[in-house]
């Protein structure tokens, strides 16, 4: 397959890649004030692309660690950033097995 469309006119155009489409949508999706996640790799088969959040709905990012676990400054950033969204946020410890 050609990485162009062919018009009449015999010109060429380039084809935008589905790289490019995403960080088009991205970008629009935020400009009307989505918080917007891109999934690389998830829990279920077949999930979209991404999830655009409007502010302040109802939804609960966990971040999941060991007992003595400690946030890194880029997931307390991020955390913080969540939080100024309105959306609620957990770090949630998890216990040692017996």
């Amino acid at each position: 397959m050609s990485k162009f469309n062919t018009t009449k006119n015999w010109e060429k155009i380039p084809l935008m890649t589905e790289q490019k489409i995403q960080n088009k949508r991205i970008k629009e999706l935020e400009a009307d004030g989505y918080y917007v996640i891109k999934l690389k790799l998830t829990n279920k088969n077949g999930i979209p692309d991404l999830i655009a959040l409007p502010p302040g709905c109802d939804v609960l990012f966990s971040e999941v660690k060991k007992p003595k676990g400690v946030l890194s400054e880029l997931q307390k950033y991020r955390l913080k950033e969540l939080q100024s969204y309105g959306f609620k946020t957990e770090v949630y410890k998890g216990e040692y097995e017996k």
